[in-house]
């Protein structure tokens, strides 16, 4: 290979992190504010105590745009190859 198809290649990320972290929240709920300077998102677990804050990310303007074009091609990417997915009604998102 040349080195401009090497730079081509997607490069695996390492990432280091302890095991509470690695194995991740459920969230099924979001909030977001933001500032000039920052948005912060806090994921939220609704469950029948009422909602739980489970994780707070906080991001500039810039990477919060980057983030959700990110997520808007994971999600076309999973609908392609899954079908597309039924949002419910809001009526019908209450914790049962």
């Amino acid at each position: 290979m040349t080195d401009n198809q090497d730079a081509q290649q997607p490069q695996p990320i390492k990432i280091n992190t302890a095991d509470e972290i690695s194995r991740g929240r459920y969230s099924n709920m979001i909030l977001a504010s933001n500032s000039p300077d920052e948005f912060m998102l806090d994921w939220l677990l609704n469950s029948p105590n009422g909602p739980h804050l489970v994780a707070r990310v906080i991001l500039s303007p810039a990477n919060l745009k980057r983030t959700i074009e990110t997520l808007k091609l994971s999600l076309q990417q999973y609908e392609q190859k899954y079908g597309v997915i039924k949002l419910l009604e809001p009526d019908d998102q209450n914790v049962h």
